[in-house]
């Protein structure tokens, strides 16, 4: 049945009931029941703590520093794009409360059946490249501080691919604990957050205080100066750098109802994610900045890894805490933001093989075989590169979603539908054209200009396509700005063809 009900109330429909079609459910893909549905407003907010308070999210302000920008100019990029990303995340977050479904399933009722598969499977990409890259920095902490440990000889041992052998037992076995905590379920992975959220803030504290002590006062931690000013060499660095934050959490913009589909009512998602995401993005930066303006006062050059300035104490209980914190810090953002996702992504390819386990585990294989060394490898590339181009194909999604679900059909889904091949979201043999169209089209505008500069990337200088190039900067907004007026118009046009 198609529900009708006021926008505000939660669904109880149990696609279950209506014998759904077996290619497109399992038990981890069909609607929460509303008596499970109970994360609140502080297990939302605690989410993002959790998330927020990470190794590459301390990067992306520490990464500005060494771009050039003071730390006026990093806080505010960062504080306004988590303002700009948490808009969407809100909207297309809106779904899981209300029908308890997950992402894939929301992505049917624009994209089709079938067609859910491109967008999920583009965010289980990203997640997979996300999940490796928060793999091995957590690993690479590990060997790190436990090198300096044990005075060094870490470091000097045997290299296998390039690398000493001890770094990639690290990394194997931060990876095996990280799979054996989500092989638990969802409902271990929000009592961990609860509980990991407030020790990274403590750990953050303690790095800064710490730095400090080095620098002789909070003095030296404030008067470092831009390099960029205010003017004509800014702004061709903001532009970019905004879009490269808002693309941080731009993956998290459209699953977002794989955790709000546990809320217990609208009320508990909205508030938690507004008090947790913005807020503590901010805070979590504004520490980042000091710390690293600190390092660039006491050691001459801006220490962008917090692992690398953590490892330069020689006070051992020091590196013993750094040690725990890192580890609770990648492990919290790591499993909520990147194994959650492509694991209910990988079961809506093939429901009657795949569990949200299997997809996990698949994820796990996916993420060591990017090779994520590499795409860390300096501020550049981190910042402009892959988050950039990421932003910019995940923005077009966005913009489909928001569109179908607020502007199209109102916030108003036939849950059973999205289940059956026979329902009103089959479209052509599974797969709605105007979401495909709308997301090649706006997918070209926000990526087709990606350019780098000598030595600092893999795109020409000029561009992928050249007359492009001015769009590439802002790839995220416009991504979703042109697939969500594409796909409106193609619907509307539709719907009246079909009258």
């Amino acid at each position: 049945m198609t529900d009708t009900a006021p926008a505000g109330r939660r669904v109880a429909s149990d696609a279950s009931a209506t014998a759904p079609d077996a290619r497109f459910a399992n038990a981890d893909l069909l609607p929460v029941p509303v008596a499970r549905r109970q994360w609140t407003t502080y297990n939302f907010a605690a989410l993002w703590v959790g998330m927020a308070h990470n190794i590459p999210s301390w990067m992306l302000a520490s990464g500005l520093i060494a771009l050039g920008m003071d730390g006026t100019q990093a806080i505010l990029t960062i504080a306004l794009a988590n303002v700009v990303v948490l808009l969407p995340m809100l909207l297309t977050g809106h779904a899981g409360p209300r029908y308890g479904i997950p992402f894939p399933v929301l992505a049917r009722a624009s994209f089709g059946l079938r067609g859910a598969n491109l967008p999920a499977l583009v965010r289980a990409a990203v997640a997979c490249a996300w999940f490796g890259i928060q793999t091995w920095i957590g690993g690479q902490g590990l060997f790190v501080l436990l090198d300096k440990i044990f005075g060094g000889s870490w470091a000097q041992a045997e290299r296998v691919a390039g690398q000493p052998w001890p770094l990639w037992l690290c990394f194997v076995l931060f990876w095996a604990l990280e799979l054996a905590i989500i092989h638990r379920g969802m409902e271990t992975l929000r009592r961990f957050e609860n509980w990991a959220a407030p020790f990274v803030v403590v750990g953050a504290l303690a790095l800064l205080v710490w730095i400090t002590v080095k620098a002789g006062g909070f003095g030296p931690l404030l008067d470092q100066p831009s390099r960029l000013g205010w003017g004509a060499d800014f702004w061709p660095v903001f532009f970019p750098a905004l879009m490269g934050m808002i693309a941080f959490w731009s993956t998290l913009s459209l699953n977002i109802p794989d955790f709000t589909r546990f809320g217990r009512n609208q009320r508990s998602q909205v508030l938690g994610q507004s008090l947790g995401l913005p807020t503590t993005m901010t805070l979590f930066a504004v520490l980042s900045v000091l710390v690293t303006s600190g390092s660039q006062a006491v050691y001459g050059v801006p220490v962008w890894d917090p692992v690398a300035l953590a490892a330069r104490t020689d006070n051992v209980f020091g590196l013993l805490f750094a040690l725990v914190t890192v580890l609770v810090a990648t492990l919290s953002v790591n499993l909520a933001a990147n194994v959650v996702s492509p694991a209910y992504d990988l079961a809506n390819l093939a429901p009657k093989t795949i569990d949200f386990r299997k997809g996990a585990l698949i994820t796990g294989v996916v993420g060591v075989l990017v090779m994520p060394w590499k795409l860390t490898a300096t501020p550049e590339l981190y910042i402009f590169t892959w988050l950039g181009l990421v932003g910019g194909l995940l923005g077009t999604v966005a913009g489909i979603l928001i569109a179908d679900y607020w502007i199209v059909r109102r916030t108003v889904l036939d849950t059973e539908g999205l289940y059956r091949a026979d329902g009103p979201y089959w479209y052509r043999g599974g797969w709605n054209p105007a979401a495909v169209l709308a997301f090649a089209l706006g997918g070209v505008l926000a990526v087709g200009g990606s350019h780098s500069a000598p030595g600092t990337g893999p795109f020409p200088e000029d561009g992928l396509i050249p007359f492009l190039k001015p769009l590439a900067d802002y790839g995220w907004a416009v991504g979703l700005a042109a697939s969500l007026l594409l796909y409106t118009a193609l619907m509307r046009r539709s719907s009246a063809r079909s009258s």
